[in-house]
């Protein structure tokens, strides 16, 4: 009985280091540009598809009230708080690598195929937008 209750307890401990390397949770995003912290963006994860929205626009320009203006499809106009940028993306098999989804840039309206790696144990998150050789890769770091 000692054994079993051991066991749970050490599995208990592990959980939240094994439950950091991946995606889902709150990242702070910074321009790769700029370098200058710009939002939050909450990832959530439904039967094992990835989705993110903004949850804060951090720039000290940001408006609060701004609008995806550039987006083509049905985000247009909406607010850029609360969007929906991350869609769609899945775990590739045997990889700490969630692929397959697309990322929006409400910057310029345009949708990037999107490739996530939680790096430094989960701490940061490589996130990385292309299209055919042409790609922006940012590092993203965890709101504890």
């Amino acid at each position: 009985m000692s054994r079993q209750i051991a066991a749970v307890v050490l599995a208990a401990l592990a959980w939240p280091a094994l439950a950091q390397m991946t995606p889902v949770g709150v990242w702070r995003t910074v321009d790769d540009k700029t370098g200058e912290v710009s939002s939050e963006v909450r990832i959530s994860d439904n039967a094992g598809v990835l989705s993110g929205r903004i949850e804060k626009l951090l720039r000290k320009d940001a408006r609060q009230d701004d609008v995806c203006d550039k987006c083509a499809d049905e985000r247009k106009n909406k607010p850029v708080l609360g969007l929906e940028i991350i869609r769609g993306a899945k775990k590739s098999d045997g990889k700490e690598v969630w692929e397959g989804g697309k990322i929006l840039d409400p910057d310029n309206g345009k949708d990037y195929t999107l490739r996530l790696t939680p790096i430094e144990d989960g701490k940061q998150l490589q996130v990385r937008g292309y299209i055919a050789f042409f790609y922006r890769t940012q590092t993203w770091t965890r709101v504890p």
